[in-house]
């Protein structure tokens, strides 16, 4: 079982700054090897294979490096399934996951949705998909400086609020404040319990 984030960068062309484009290769270069584990194309479309249990965190950790920029989103769709056939590249391979991926993608724009998911299994879609669109309710709205914070609480998990004020040059009140503006406790309990879920896929 593999999941395939399928994405585009919304509003890419009123951005002048390539900032967004070399902070993405850099974390999606984390993950993997280019075009088998990740893909760029099309200058802002993305496609990613990863786990099923590291998806969600991939997608959220993505949306916070392109929130970093005042004018940007990004849209993703999710599918969790079968790889039935890998290439060389991670946009030809092809599969139950891919197939759902690809499909929920398509649908997002229509639904006014910046990321869902498609598991295969219509009840968990249900939930999880009402839980994201709750969470996106306050993920959409990130300021730079709270897509910031999320970015570094996900890339340094063990980092106390000190050793992030540290890192920033700010002090530990300015860091929890940001915490609690981003609501990462809500972020950081979406993730534990997807990642409880889906440890068995």
């Amino acid at each position: 079982m593999v999941a395939i984030i399928t994405g585009d960068i919304i509003n890419s062309q009123r951005d002048s700054s390539s900032d967004w484009m070399a902070n993405l290769k850099s974390f999606l270069g984390s993950l993997g090897n280019s075009p088998l584990d990740w893909e760029i194309y099309r200058g802002d479309e993305f496609q990613i294979k990863t786990s099923p249990q590291k998806a969600l965190r991939t997608a959220i950790h993505i949306k916070a490096i392109i929130k970093m920029n005042k004018s940007l989103d990004v849209r993703m769709g999710i599918g969790i399934g079968s790889e039935a056939y890998t290439a060389a590249s991670v946009s030809e391979s092809n599969g139950e996951a891919h197939q759902r991926s690809g499909r929920m993608f398509e649908t997002l724009k229509d639904q006014k949705l910046n990321l869902a998911m498609a598991t295969g299994d219509e009840q968990k879609d249900r939930s999880l998909n009402l839980m994201l669109k709750l969470a996106l309710d306050f993920m959409d709205n990130w300021s730079e400086v709270s897509s910031e914070i999320v970015r570094i609480t996900l890339e340094y998990p063990s980092e106390s609020q000190q050793e992030i004020a540290d890192r920033l040059g700010i002090k530990q009140s300015a860091v929890s404040q940001r915490l609690q503006r981003a609501r990462m406790d809500l972020v950081l309990d979406l993730l534990q319990y997807y990642e409880t879920i889906t440890k068995k896929v």
